[in-house]
């Protein structure tokens, strides 16, 4: 599909112009820049396809977080109302362009804080959520991180000795993990590099596909994690922010990091498995040794998390 005919299906009027190659890659897909009469936009094409079905509850979230002014692109949908279009032989999903900055551990705490308030605010159907998502609340285990460490030693990878040292941490944090406690739907992926500063001195919220219910005091648990990065003004400015701002969720207890726990531990279980087989997501073991160095080299250790508690717990 040419630029303009993209641009027709997605009800874009005029002469359209592509990119001449992807000019983002993440985990997930590539995005396209798509310039037409009407504005600038982000084709976003994922690696592996998915059904307007599968994808309806999150782009639901997303639209709806637009509407209730949480920063983020707007969706724009086919003439048809669909979210996909055909594109280089698989689908593609159109988005508002916006001028991001690279992704920022530092950004304002106080931004980021109250964005995610406004996340956890906004207002949804009282319908089922669905299904809770094992990479979010589970634990990889104990037995399963001695496979990985023994398959990675095998093969010489070269951060075997560094997992192999935080395998005991690692299974020592999943005690922590608990049920989650009160379901809303969540973004459930507001990393460093989904939560972005804007040129305009802002913050956008990106990649909405991972949505769906979880519990929003541990989805403010990895934030913290992430965004704080071990600083506790920063962290007393996060929490502050986003209680200010009607936010529902606390970090009061250790089992608040429960996603955090079983999210890190689940991608470095998955970037151990791109390292022994490269594939789409991580094309070169190098690309894979990247994704894993995020945990091996700022790892999130009961220490860690237990000074992030002590400085953010008398402020709730």
């Amino acid at each position: 599909m040419d630029a303009t005919a993209l641009a027709q299906r997605f009800s874009l009027g005029g002469p359209a112009i592509l990119s001449d190659g992807p000019v983002a890659r993440g985990k997930q897909g590539v995005v396209w820049r798509l310039d037409t009469a009407e504005g600038r936009w982000a084709v976003k094409v994922p690696f592996v396809s998915s059904t307007e079905e599968e994808v309806a509850a999150a782009t639901a979230f997303h639209e709806a977080a637009h509407a209730a002014g949480v920063p983020t692109p707007e969706v724009r949908r086919t003439e048809d109302g669909s979210v996909f279009a055909p594109f280089n032989g698989g689908q593609a999903r159109l988005y508002e362009w916006v001028d991001l900055r690279p992704p920022d551990r530092l950004l304002d705490p106080a931004l980021v804080g109250a964005v995610v308030a406004a996340m956890h605010r906004v207002p949804m159907p009282d319908t089922d959520l669905g299904s809770l998502d094992p990479f979010f609340c589970e634990p990889v285990g104990a037995e399963r991180w001695d496979q990985v460490v023994d398959q990675l030693t095998q093969e010489g990878a070269p951060f075997a000795s560094g997992l192999a040292h935080l395998r005991d941490e690692l299974v020592a944090l999943e005690s922590w993990i608990e049920p989650p406690e009160r379901l809303i739907t969540c973004h459930r992926d507001l990393w460093s590099d989904n939560v972005l500063g804007t040129a305009d001195g802002g913050v956008c919220v990106i990649d909405w596909e991972e949505s769906g219910p979880a519990d929003p005091s541990q989805e403010l648990g990895y934030v913290l994690f992430d965004f704080a990065c071990g600083d506790p003004r920063r962290a007393r400015a996060l929490v502050t922010a986003y209680r200010d701002a009607g936010g529902p969720g606390t970090v009061s207890r250790r089992g608040h990091f429960s996603m955090l726990i079983a999210q890190l531990g689940h991608i470095t279980e998955l970037a151990a498995k791109d390292w022994l087989t490269p594939n789409l997501r991580s094309p070169q073991r190098a690309d894979a040794a990247e994704w894993i160095s995020e945990v091996l080299d700022d790892p999130h250790t009961r220490e860690v998390l237990d000074a992030l508690l002590a400085a953010v717990d008398s402020r709730q």
